[in-house]
Parts: C-alpha cells; sequence; structure tokens
C-alpha cells in the first residue's frame, strides 16, 4: 500500500512549528521576548551572510569577479537590516532590561561564533575567540577553519596579484590564520585601480563593493554602542566585557585597510 505524501504547506516549508518554539524567556518580563528574539534573527542573517561570503570567496579566487558582486551586494543589504534592528532593541529603557537582566548570567554576543566567523571571513583574524566555543566543537572547528583560510581581502589582493600588479609573495603565501597587515603594495595597486577604472572596471567594482561592506560594519557597530548606552550606560557588559567601553574599541575596524587609506591619495 502506497501512501501520498501531503501537498507542501507554507508551515512545513519553513518548520515555522519548532522555529517558533526556539524562544523560551527564562523570566516572566515581556521584554525578553523581544530581546530574545532580535538576537536570533541577528544569528539567522549571520548564517546567511556566511553562505554568502562563502560563496563569493570562491568566485574571486577564480577570477569570476562579476558574478561575486551580487553577494557582495546581498551581504552589504542584510547588515544594513541587521543595523536598523538595534532601533527595535531600543524601545527597551533601561527599567525594562534591569527587570531580566540575571537571567542572561554570564552569556554574551560577544560570544557570537557566527559573528566572529563572519569577522574572519572578511579579515579580521584574532584567534583569542576561538576558546568561547571549547563547548561546541563543531562551531569552534567552523570558525577554526574561516581563520586558517585565505579571508575575502586575501583573495582580492591575489586577484590583483593575478591581473599583474606587484604584489609581494609574502602577501600571497603568508600564514592566513594572522591578521593583514595593512602594505603599502596593496594600497599602491588599488590606487591605480581607481586613477583608472575604465581599464580595471572589475576590479575596481570590486573594491566598492568591499568599501561598502565595510561601511555597513562600522555603521552597525556604531549603533550597538548607542544601543548598548542608551540602555545600560557605561555599565560592565553581560559574560564580564567591558561593554560600551569595549564596543567603542570596535568601531574603527577595517578589514580592507588600504581601500581606506588609498583615498587620502586620489
Amino acid at each position: 500500500m502506497t501512501t501520498t505524501a501531503p501537498p507542501m504547506t507554507y508551515a512545513r516549508y519553513l518548520a515555522l512549528d519548532p522555529l517558533l518554539d526556539c524562544q523560551h524567556p527564562l523570566s516572566g518580563e515581556d521584554d525578553e521576548m523581544l530581546f530574545i528574539i532580535i538576537h536570533q534573527t541577528k544569528e539567522l542573517w549571520l548564517k546567511q551572510i556566511i553562505r554568502e561570503l562563502r560563496l563569493v570567496n570562491r568566485l574571486i579566487a577564480g577570477d569570476n569577479l562579476i558574478p561575486a558582486y551580487k553577494g557582495l551586494a546581498r551581504v552589504s543589504r542584510i547588515q544594513a537590516v541587521m543595523t536598523l534592528s538595534w532601533d527595535i532593541l531600543s524601545t527597551m529603557t533601561p527599567s525594562d532590561y534591569t527587570r531580566f537582566r540575571d537571567v542572561l548570567g554570564p552569556s554574551s554576543g560577544f560570544q557570537s561564533d557566527q559573528f566572529r566567523t563572519v569577522e574572519y571571513l572578511l579579515g579580521l583574524k584574532d584567534k583569542a575567540f576561538l576558546k568561547y566555543q571549547d563547548d561546541r566543537p563543531d562551531a569552534q572547528a567552523a570558525m577554526q577553519a574561516a581563520l586558517e583560510a585565505p579571508s575575502l581581502w586575501d583573495n582580492a589582493i591575489a586577484a590583483l596579484a593575478r591581473a599583474g600588479f606587484a604584489i609581494p609573495d609574502a602577501l600571497l603565501t603568508r600564514d592566513f590564520a594572522k591578521p593583514h597587515v595593512p602594505d603599502t603594495a596593496v594600497e599602491d595597486a588599488f590606487l591605480c585601480v581607481y586613477q583608472q577604472p575604465e581599464r580595471y572596471w572589475d576590479l575596481y567594482q570590486l573594491a566598492e563593493k568591499l568599501v561598502d561592506i565595510d561601511d555597513a560594519m562600522a555603521a552597525w557597530r556604531h549603533k550597538h554602542v548607542l544601543t548598548v548606552e542608551r540602555i545600560i550606560g557605561m555599565k560592565r557588559g553581560t559574560g564580564g566585557t567591558a561593554g560600551a567601553a569595549y564596543l567603542h574599541s570596535t568601531v574603527g575596524k577595517r578589514a580592507f585597510p588600504e581601500l581606506w587609506s588609498l583615498r587620502t591619495r586620489l
């Protein structure tokens, strides 16, 4: 006897029942549900960003720059949506947050493995964050792989070399798990690209798409700082972090520093 599978429904396709059962507030405060949903939504968007960046990295490594633009544009738009979500969270007042903050215990967004994986994929390498996933070996392994692999910036620099620019071999064969150190050869090469956009149109557009992502990341970090200050001021964050003081120190981070420094020379 054969059975016919029921027709697909919206709820089954999106796995709505398990998805909507993932929110488990630990207090009796209404605002805790908002806090959970905001952060879970961010993690879903980070999952999509990671997927896009992995594809983009493969495309750039294969000199398929034009197809990579779509993924890069999608990432910067997702970043904009994530930044806007801070405005929703900021409707929660300091008094609202104080009523349930204790249930967070030592947990903190500082520990997000997906956010750190995104940083690693872009080129912001810092192995110190691996330790926060000691209890999650799969998440730690994914971070380790992203840490050790060439980043988006490493692949963009390699694309410059394949296009004939004088890029030192040391940049192309370095230990990719270590942070990128800005190099004048990279700045000189991209300066040439910006001075002759018609000749190097694919690299020029790639550079601008990368700046879009760095710009969006800076906006996200800035809005994060403002939201944290609005809700907890300069108190220490959960998980023992320095809170807004730490977040202020991250606002100036740039994944593609030479694309910013070259502008002074144009």
